[in-house]
């Protein structure tokens, strides 16, 4: 088959790398050139006015908050925090370890350990303008041994994971573990409970759910990889005909130069017959969109034949049966969200899942984002792909007519992902320093903002608790005519951070909503543990934030309102 036949000839000029790239590879992302302009001076919110930023704030809270925010600033503490909160339950048991982690970490960052108990915080929060991002927070907790009990052969106890994943660095990664359909409708009915918790306590809200505890995520590996070299193939094609030095969407191949090429390299057949059906952005050329949909359009045949071997091998009926199951349970969550008005914000995760995962919610969104966004995804901009990734996606709801809906955040596995690159050897995906993210942050951020302009169908929120960020969103809008009641453009941060900047916001009547987890205690220390990992620049960073901490708080000692608490 000559399809076969020229996807072997990629292989064999080069494409079989290990999935993310290899070293030196001619697929290496620019750097971004792109320098935000300064933010102006005149926006309408004041993010340094401590009342009004804490008035939702009992004063013990104040206090747990600074003792929080302050040891989260101590990298011994934040290094060892799992080993230091082991400890801790052995030396105070159970109970007493619980207690004390409700009186700080736990009583900082989630919201309580069910459905009801997190009812009073979202309440209180929606009463000062505050949204919620409702997210039910039990992570697998796989210690290292387990891991290599996997490894070694035995099985029992171990839920499953795939061994290349097992790696010192990439091991404390949190995803789902796979150990069953059944533990997978489990989650879906979890998901399920929580949407339906987001749509009777928060008007308008969102509930995040992770693609990984739907399906196996070695599924998700294998697929990732596919895409990827997929992706691969077309930036080599374009390598070769020079074109590519030009921005993602402008590298444009000639079917008719893409034909002799591959001929050249030993493929067979008519090339051109593969677009034949196809309707092409261009009729003589093709853009990695028109490439990306030999895949969304011919999934059965890429799945139940052998055109992708060598890229992937054994991708078979069990491989089509796990995507369709995956897919089942989003249009299951999908339709709930609807029927609850609710939008799903799907997490981004690991490189080494997420194109499979933009894949998929690409398909809900086509599916949902029909009138307005349902289904959410979420770009890292501290990846170097992720400006794009942004403009594909924009680009190609443009072109099927469905409804752009995104989530920005600067990203949260560092890590772990510059660690998998090094000890596999692919070029790390991640950008070199803070400031080259923060670029690409205000890129793609720009980028966004000027399709909302343009049509008024997608939605943004902005993730984020940098305040120059914010403070940038807010000038952008206003010259753009964006109002906050458009509802086009929200603000998020973490629960247990930033009320400075989400309190004033909601005051102004701007749309903004706090990641509010949620779960026992005991399941949700991984969690606990990874949020204080991740957070630790934000934390350590926190200076400003913890001097309207004290500067309120010596206000209600001073003026007798040491007692205070919330009111209207």
């Amino acid at each position: 088959m000559s399809y076969h036949r020229t996807l072997s000839a990629c292989v064999r000029v080069g494409l079989g790398v290990p999935f993310g790239g290899p070293k030196g590879s001619r697929l290496t992302h620019r750097p971004v050139q792109h320098t935000p302009p300064a933010a102006d001076p005149r926006f309408s919110v004041d993010f340094d006015q401590p009342k009004e930023a804490y008035k939702s704030k009992a004063t013990l809270e104040l206090l747990r908050n600074l003792l929080v925010l302050k040891l989260c600033s101590y990298d011994v503490l934040v290094d060892n925090n799992k080993q230091l909160m082991d400890l801790s339950k052995t030396l105070l048991g159970q109970k007493a370890f619980e207690q004390l982690m409700k009186m700080t970490f736990y009583g900082q960052f989630v919201a309580g350990e069910d459905h009801q108990s997190i009812k009073p915080l979202i309440q209180k929060n929606r009463a000062f303008g505050v949204g919620t991002v409702l997210d039910y927070s039990v992570e697998e907790d796989v210690c290292q041994e387990r891991a290599e009990r996997k490894e070694t052969g035995d099985q029992s106890s171990v839920p499953h994971c795939e061994p290349a994943d097992h790696r010192d660095g990439v091991m404390s990664a949190p995803f789902y573990f796979y150990a069953d359909e059944a533990k997978c409708d489990q989650h879906m009915d979890t998901f399920i409970k929580c949407i339906k918790a987001a749509g009777g306590s928060s008007e308008d809200g969102f509930t995040a759910i992770k693609m990984t505890a739907l399906g196996h995520p070695q599924f998700l590996v294998q697929f990732s990889e596919v895409l990827v070299k997929w992706r691969c193939f077309f930036g080599f094609l374009t390598a070769k005909l020079g074109k590519d030095d030009r921005e993602v969407l402008e590298q444009k191949l000639d079917l008719e130069q893409m034909q002799a090429l591959l001929t050249k390299l030993g493929a067979e057949g008519d090339i051109r017959s593969w677009f034949a059906s196809e309707k092409l952005h261009s009729s003589s050329t093709i853009d990695i969109l028109d490439w990306n949909r030999l895949i969304d359009d011919r999934t059965k045949v890429v799945l139940d034949t052998n055109c992708l071997e060598p890229l992937l091998s054994k991708f078979a009926e069990e491989e089509e049966q796990q995507m369709k199951r995956m897919l089942q349970r989003l249009e299951v969550l999908a339709k709930c969200a609807v029927e609850n008005r609710v939008r799903l914000m799907v997490d981004a995760e690991q490189t080494y899942f997420q194109p499979a995962i933009n894949w998929l919610t690409l398909v809900m969104q086509r599916i949902f984002n029909t009138d307005h966004p349902i289904v959410f995804n979420t770009y890292q901009c501290y990846l170097k792909e992720a400006f794009d990734n942004v403009c594909m996606d924009v680009e190609l709801s443009r072109r099927e007519g469905w409804c752009f809906g995104a989530k920005l955040v600067r990203g949260a596995y560092l890590d772990q992902e510059r660690s998998r690159a090094e000890e596999i050897g692919y070029e790390d995906p991640i950008n070199p320093d803070y400031e080259t993210t923060n670029c690409m942050y205000h890129r793609c951020l720009d980028h966004v903002l000027e399709e909302i302009e343009r049509n008024r169908k997608a939605n943004v929120m902005v993730a984020s608790h940098n305040t120059d960020t914010v403070k940038h969103t807010l000038r952008r809008m206003e010259e753009m005519g964006l109002a906050p009641t458009d509802k086009k453009v929200y603000f998020g941060q973490l629960l247990g951070m930033c009320d400075q900047i989400s309190f004033p916001l909601g005051q102004a009547g701007f749309p903004v909503y706090k990641y509010v987890p949620y779960g026992p205690i005991s399941e949700v220390i991984p969690y606990l543990s990874r949020r204080v990992q991740e957070n630790r620049g934000v934390m350590k960073g926190a200076q400003a934030e913890r001097e309207l901490l004290w500067t309120e708080l010596i206000r209600r000692v001073t003026s007798a309102e040491i007692f205070y608490t919330h009111t209207l």
